[in-house]
């Protein structure tokens, strides 16, 4: 059960409950107690899952990544489904998320999650690491990788801390 109550569609912000009506997530059940900071929070999710210069191979990658390595596991559930969708075959979803060996990966796709650990557990990158990645990306890219991977922190540390559960469990209200 979660540690904050889930909202119903009728207290959520207009702007909310739109979202839950195109997708009823419980994420957004409960982002919504923060009124003020949930809208500026769902709009950069949503740029950088729908505005972003990133492959979104990559992208997907590095979300799972951090999902995993936060042990996040409402997010590894969705983006499992996001990362299929774009492409990723179970057994690139597997090496991201550390099940599977990562020689199905490309050599760029093994660079940005090795970055992505350096990330999450340095917060800075050593320099060679840094380089060897932004010689392959462009400028956008690198500041869109840095904020898909701060961003998925933040994701996760929020999902794991109130614990919101997976939607079958609490499709109801």
């Amino acid at each position: 059960m979660a540690r904050l109550p889930y909202l119903d569609r009728a207290s959520l912000s207009p702007e909310i409950a739109e979202l839950w009506d195109r997708r009823p997530l419980n994420l957004y059940r409960i982002i919504g107690h923060a009124k003020m900071a949930a809208p500026g929070f769902l709009a950069l999710g949503r740029s950088l899952l729908t505005e972003s210069d990133l492959d979104p191979k990559l992208r997907e990658l590095v979300i799972l990544r951090v999902g995993s390595l936060s042990k996040a596991s409402y997010e590894i559930y969705q983006h499992k489904r996001v990362a299929q969708s774009v492409g990723l075959t179970e057994e690139e979803i597997g090496a991201a998320l550390r099940d599977r060996s990562d020689d199905c990966l490309t050599d760029l796709g093994r660079l940005v999650l090795k970055f992505t650990e350096a990330v999450v557990w340095e917060v800075k990158a050593p320099e060679p690491l840094y380089s060897a990645l932004a010689r392959q990306l462009s400028d956008r890219q690198m500041a869109e990788l840095l904020l898909t991977i701060g961003f998925y922190m933040l994701v996760s540390r929020f999902l794991e801390n109130t614990e919101v559960e997976v939607e079958t469990a609490t499709m109801k209200g």
